[in-house]
């Protein structure tokens, strides 16, 4: 009897038990990753050819105590080599673990095959050789803090790498991982089984073969046995056969057996031909039908029940993928409605995303997808066919949903009147929500033909999961409401930022478009920042700006992208400067000029600066602005500033420095989003300026809702006392 032990992901080691079992083995212990056991030669042959979950299978050949490198060398250094290869083979050390003498893996392994090569020399034999690509003899030795364990690889390459899968398509799953996805479903082997997104086929193919009882390694051309001098020729070829015939037998069977068909659909043809070409190379291609089908117009194939599977899409942000909220969505809709007393069996990283399916799960289990944590729920379908409580679909004739009800009747509301008068005032990008629901704690905005759901953090005492899965039933109700495609709807969770997440972008796609305000186009980009370039709240702002403006010398401090620079040289202002300390921002400020046919040049200024520190420069010259639009952050402490910025703790200075360069008759136009902001009347006095509250005055129709989204003031010169009078 050999000793053996079975390597698997963590978590399928219960699974990997039983199928050893069934396959012969005795003794069977489960440890971390793997299953210890005996086996005869024809057993040990078996589970080599037979395992489906096994990722390798080790004869252990010695154990030693390490504590030094030599400990390591001197312990494989008297094993006798010659029993298990011939010093013409090539051979791999695998390494893995260290301790405080052997502290890199790459030296361990060097050690282990310094001693190997050491004893074929010592004892008067040629020196083997080291293949790194298809070494004919693999070592495994693994160090666990001074316990070392030396194993033979019986497998040679992975057992998970099967030899059909030629092709796959993004993200394919492991063989290993789908016969295990399969072993949990709950799938009979017999009756109808279908994916409803199959990809490359994995799932499928695994299932096929197990239906028909074809030893997953059967094809394999290459084993880590081929050069070992204990291999039993005769007995592995009465294995192999054995495995042949029982293939052929479970071939016969499964077209006898009329009920099971397995269907595969999915959208993409260049991934089907893939799964295609991949049953064939595993020779199953006549037992799966495979078909193109969006998950949208997925209808079952046949009358009789059976098993649903599936690995969907997932992505490790959902602020990016509202258009796996809607698949998911759509998914648990079509199951309730097409396959009605099934089983069915999804897999996925994401658990809020399988919230989506509005299914109740009847089991659950963990596994790991690479270096992914995910979840497989199976559930039972109700035999009563139904359309589904949720009416979702999304197609230009969506019927009105029902998920989040009150938000989508609100969203209703908002849009009957919003829209017309944004189309009125020719704005293309407005807000159509904004926390309006307490339940519902996020904005709704549009932009031309797209929509932006900006998600704010929920209070601490509001249940993540809670406020997780509304606002998966808000992205829902928002597609269906608005009828919008799904990649016209773009997820943002917008929260309280630390260190440098606040400065990180949230992707790198460079989309940009541009939307009309008023009188101007601005470009906008809605993925690769939390902020689009264009600050909804000030557009009454910006239009007042343009007005005052006309034959003015214009400065446009804490610029951001522009937006109001472009309304003032618009309105026709005489010269405009905008300051700005990022490259970005002004390069982006640019592009908002040229945009509308405005030259940046002498007349029209660009300059990268901090803004405290050029106005601290240009306050040692004659004032020269009729006209500064000042829209400082809250907060800022960035590097390259000198200092950090408070706009209350040091208004002061601000207005000390703008009075030094405002004209006799100008104007500064002062906001800020700081809630709670309190003026400074006392410093403005001493300075000579007085402060006009216009906050209300340029509040817009779309923010009414939030009258404290920003604080605006109109400052000037204080009058003569008669004025006053």
């Amino acid at each position: 009897m050999k000793q053996l032990f079975a390597t698997t992901a963590r978590g399928f080691e219960e699974l990997l038990k039983t199928e050893l079992t069934q396959l012969g083995a005795l003794g069977c212990r489960i440890v971390q990753g793997g299953v210890h056991y005996q086996a005869d030669m024809a057993t040990m042959y078996r589970t080599l050819l037979h395992s489906r979950l096994s990722s390798r299978i080790l004869l252990p050949l010695l154990e030693a105590k390490v504590f030094t490198d030599m400990d390591l060398y001197s312990a494989l250094l008297n094993y006798n080599w010659a029993d298990l290869f011939d010093a013409r083979c090539t051979f791999l050390v695998d390494f893995n673990g260290t301790n405080d003498a052997i502290r890199h893996t790459q030296f361990g392994a060097m050690r282990v095959k310094d001693a190997v090569v050491d004893y074929f020399e010592r004892h008067g034999k040629m020196r083997p050789n080291v293949d790194k690509n298809r070494p004919d003899i693999r070592l495994h030795a693994y160090l666990n803090s001074n316990k070392l364990v030396v194993s033979f690889d019986l497998s040679g390459d992975a057992l998970h790498l099967r030899g059909y899968r030629t092709s796959t398509g993004d993200a394919p799953l492991r063989e290993t991982l789908a016969a295990a996805i399969m072993l949990r479903s709950g799938w009979d082997r017999q009756s109808p089984l279908v994916d409803p997104m199959c990809g490359s086929g994995t799932l499928l193919i695994e299932a096929a073969q197990m239906a028909c009882e074809i030893a997953p390694n059967l094809a394999r051309l290459h084993w880590g046995f081929d050069f070992w001098t204990g291999h039993n020729q005769t007995i592995w070829q009465e294995v192999k056969a054995q495995a042949q015939r029982q293939a052929e037998q479970g071939m016969e069977k499964f077209f006898r057996n009329l009920g099971c068909e397995i269907w595969g659909f999915d959208l993409d043809k260049n991934v089907l031909f893939k799964a295609k070409l991949n049953a064939k190379q595993a020779g199953v291609e006549h037992l799966i039908k495979f078909q193109q089908s969006d998950i949208a117009e997925l209808k079952n194939p046949t009358t009789n029940v059976g098993t649903v599977v599936c690995n969907p899409p997932y992505g490790e942000r959902l602020s990016t993928s509202p258009a796996l909220i809607a698949l998911y969505s759509m998914l648990g809709q079509k199951l309730k409605s097409e396959f009605a007393g099934w089983q069915a069996s999804i897999f996925s990283s994401d658990a809020t995303l399988l919230d989506c399916l509005r299914l109740r799960s009847s089991r659950q289990f963990k596994a790991k997808n690479g270096q992914l944590d995910c979840i497989q729920k199976n559930y039972v379908m109700s035999r009563c066919k139904t359309n589904t409580d949720d009416n979702l679909t999304f197609t230009a004739n969506t019927p009105k949903t029902q998920i989040a009800s009150d938000f989508a009747n609100r969203l209703l509301k908002n849009r009957k009147k919003i829209k017309k008068w944004a189309n009125r005032e020719g704005i293309e990008a407005y807000r159509l929500y904004d926390a309006d629901l307490p339940e519902y704690n996020l904005a709704v905005d549009i932009y031309g033909d797209y929509v932006v759901i900006q998600e704010y953090a929920p209070p601490k005492n509001v249940d993540a999961e809670k406020a997780r899965q509304r606002l998966l039933d808000a992205v829902n109700a928002t597609l269906t409401t608005l009828n919008i495609e799904t990649n016209k709807l773009i997820l943002k969770v917008r929260q309280k930022q630390k260190g440098s997440n606040q400065y990180q972008k949230l992707a790198h796609k460079g989309e940009y478009f541009y939307v009309k305000e008023y009188n101007a186009n601005l470009w906008v980009n809605l993925t690769d920042y939390l902020d689009t370039g264009l600050f909804l709240d000030h557009r009454l702002t910006r239009q007042m700006l343009g007005k005052l403006a006309k034959d003015k010398d214009f400065l446009n401090l804490f610029a951001y992208t522009g937006a109001g620079t472009v309304q003032a040289a618009l309105g026709g202002a005489k010269s405009t400067t905008t300051v700005d300390m990022s490259y970005t921002y002004l390069n982006w400020a640019e592009q908002n000029l040229e945009l509308n046919d405005i030259s940046v040049g002498h007349k029209h200024r660009l300059i990268q600066a901090d803004c405290l520190q050029w106005l601290a420069e240009e306050a040692k010259h004659a004032p020269k602005f009729d006209l500064i639009f000042v829209d400082p952050p809250t907060f800022s402490n960035s590097k390259r500033m000198e200092e950090s910025w408070d706009v209350e703790r040091d208004q002061a200075k601000l207005f000390d420095y703008l009075a030094r360069i405002l004209r006799p008759a100008g104007m500064i136009i002062f906001s800020n989003n700081k809630r709670h902001f309190k003026m400074d009347f006392n410093a403005l006095e001493k300075l000579g300026l007085h402060a006009l509250d216009i906050s209300k005055k340029t509040l817009p129709l779309d923010f009414e809702r939030n009258p404290k989204i920003h604080n605006c003031w109109q400052i000037s010169w204080q009058k003569s006392q008669q004025e006053r009078k």
